[in-house]
């Protein structure tokens, strides 16, 4: 079974590196967006993913902000979303989770094993 997977980053050098990398996975279909609002309305538009790798600082609206609008959205207050960031103190993904996150990746990722990271966290939150 296929898994879609939307990545949201504004740095687009990350969005490569992490494409190249999920891309390697041939059960994973991907989109990569540049913003949480371009996110917002492409789910909006009827492109909603199984999952969201999303970046947690980003300008005008962080990732907190679309995790916020995303669960206000009709049938999506349950997608699972990881959050990406370089803060990983244990405090920091406790306040995430308790967001509504299903887990964190820290940045910077390992690349080789980014898919597999991924598909971690949604079996250990039985998604």
């Amino acid at each position: 079974m296929t898994l879609a997977l939307m990545h949201v980053d504004d740095e687009p050098d990350i969005r490569e590196v992490a494409a190249m990398a999920l891309e390697l996975d041939p059960n994973l279909s991907l989109v990569s967006v540049g913003s949480g609002q371009e996110a917002l309305d492409l789910i909006a538009a009827g492109q909603a993913p199984d999952v969201i790798l999303l970046d947690f600082m980003m300008p005008i609206m962080d990732g907190p902000g679309v995790l916020k609008r995303l669960r206000a959205m009709s049938g999506q207050e349950l997608t699972p979303v990881i959050f990406m960031t370089a803060r990983a103190q244990t405090s920091e993904v406790d306040q995430l989770k308790a967001l509504g996150a299903i887990g964190v990746i820290v940045k910077p990722f390992d690349p080789m094993t980014l898919a597999d990271q991924v598909r971690g966290l949604l079996a250990e939150a039985k998604v």
